[in-house]
C-alpha cells in the first residue's frame, strides 16, 4: 500500500512524539517539519533524518503536498492551519483543542465533512488501557457518580514558557480540562446541565483577563457531580496534584500512582497519564454495618509510557484512513467537551453558574 505522506507542523513536545511516531511506522511518511523555531531542527537531530524543513506551514502545504497533516502548534493557530489542510485536501490529526473557540472547532467539523477527509483529535486518554479500565470501573459503581480530579503542575524553565504561550488563548482548565470533562462524559454518559467554576490569576506574566488556576464543577442529568481544577506555574503546589477518584452508591475506584503522583512530579509529562495501580473499593456491608468485601487492587505497571500512547494515537488515525472509520461521534464528542470548557471559562469570568 501507498505511503502517506505527512507533514509534521509544530515540533514541540507533542509534536515531536507523533514525529517519532510516524519515523518509526513504514505506513507513513514524513515530507516535511514545520516550526517557526529551531524545535525542528532538534528533532530531526533526534530521529538522525534529513527531513525537509520549513517555516511558514503555507509553504510546506504548496511544496510537499501531503496526504495528511499533523497539528501540534499552539491552539489560536489550529483553525486556520486545519482549514487550509483541508483545502489541500489532507486528512488531519490535530492536538486537542480541535480550535480555540467552539465556532473554529464547528468550521473544522463542517469543511472535514465536505472534503470527505479524517480529523483525529489528540485525547490520549482515549488510548490508554488503565484510563479505560478506570472509566470501565466506575461505571460498575451505579449513579450518581462523584468524579474528583486534578492535574497542577508546578511548571518553570521550558514548561513555563509554555504554559504562558498556551494562556495567551486559553486557560488551565479548557487547555488540559477537555481531557478530563471528555472522560467523566464516558463515566456518565449523561448530559451535563450546569457548570460553575473559579480561577485566580496568581502572576503578572499572563494576560489580566486570564488565570493560571482554576477549578470546575459540572452536573450531570442523572444526578452525577465533577469536579476538577488545573493550575500552572512555578508558584503552583506539588502537593496532591494528582487526583483521580470516583464513587458511586457502589463504591469507590482510584488511581493510585505513588511514583508518578508523588512531590516533585507534577512537570513530568509522562507523569500525567500514568496509574501504576487502581484501587477498587466495595459499599457492600454486613449486618453490623462491616465491610463484605476488601478492597480490589489492580496492578496497572505495564501501562505505556507516552511515547507509546503517541503510537497507539497514530495508529487509530492510520486506520482511521485506511478504513474510512466514522468519526462523527469522535468529533462530536471533542466538540461536547470543548462547550463544556468554554462554559466553565465563562462561568470563571462571570462568576455565574452557566446553563449548558
Amino acid at each position: 500500500m501507498k505511503k502517506i505522506r505527512i507533514l509534521v507542523i509544530g515540533c514541540g513536545n507533542m509534536g515531536a512524539s507523533h514525529a517519532a511516531a510516524y519515523h518509526h511506522m513504514q505506513e507513513f511518511e514524513i515530507c516535511g517539519l514545520v516550526s517557526r523555531g529551531d524545535s525542528k531542527k532538534r528533532l530531526n537531530e533526534k530521529l538522525e533524518a534529513d527531513y525537509p524543513l520549513f517555516e511558514d506551514y503555507k509553504k510546506a502545504l504548496e511544496d510537499t503536498r501531503p496526504d495528511a497533516v499533523c497539528i501540534s502548534t499552539y491552539p489560536d493557530t489550529h483553525e486556520e492551519i486545519a482549514l487550509q489542510s483541508l483545502d489541500y485536501g489532507c486528512h488531519i490529526f490535530i492536538e486537542k483543542p480541535l480550535a480555540d473557540t467552539v465556532e473554529g472547532s464547528e468550521k473544522i467539523i463542517s469543511a472535514s465533512k465536505k472534503a470527505n477527509k479524517k480529523v483525529v483529535v489528540g485525547y490520549i486518554l482515549r488510548h490508554h488501557p488503565s484510563w479505560e479500565r478506570f472509566i470501565e470501573e466506575a461505571q460498575k459503581l451505579g449513579k450518581p457518580l462523584v468524579m474528583r480530579m486534578n492535574l497542577n503542575q508546578q511548571s518553570h524553565g521550558f514548561m513555563w514558557d509554555v504554559h504562558r504561550n498556551l494562556m495567551k488563548t486559553l486557560s488551565p482548565i479548557v487547555d488540559c480540562g477537555v481531557h478530563y470533562i471528555d472522560v467523566m462524559c464516558q463515566m456518565t454518559r449523561s448530559r451535563p446541565m450546569t457548570v460553575s467554576a473559579i480561577g485566580a490569576r496568581l502572576t503578572e506574566d499572563i494576560s489580566k483577563d486570564n488565570y493560571n488556576y482554576g477549578q470546575l464543577q459540572i452536573r450531570f442529568e442523572d444526578g452525577s457531580v465533577g469536579w476538577y481544577e488545573a493550575g500552572w506555574g512555578p508558584m503552583i503546589s506539588d502537593n496532591a496534584f494528582f487526583i483521580k477518584d470516583v464513587f458511586g452508591p457502589k463504591g469507590a475506584v482510584s488511581i493510585v500512582a505513588k511514583t508518578a503522583g508523588a512531590a516533585g512530579k507534577s512537570d513530568d509529562v509522562d507523569s500525567h497519564t500514568k496509574t501504576e495501580s487502581l484501587k477498587v473499593h466495595f459499599s457492600d456491608l454486613d449486618d453490623k454495618n462491616h465491610f463484605v468485601k476488601q478492597d480490589l487492587w489492580i496492578d496497572m505497571k505495564d501501562e505505556p509510557d507516552h511515547q507509546e500512547l503517541c503510537n497507539r494515537e497514530q495508529r487509530y488515525f492510520l486506520k482511521a484512513i485506511q478504513e474510512d472509520l466514522d468519526l462523527s461521534d469522535h468529533l462530536e464528542d471533542a466538540l461536547n467537551s470543548l462547550k463544556i470548557a468554554f462554559a466553565c471559562d465563562e462561568s470563571v469570568k462571570t462568576g455565574k453558574m452557566v446553563t449548558l
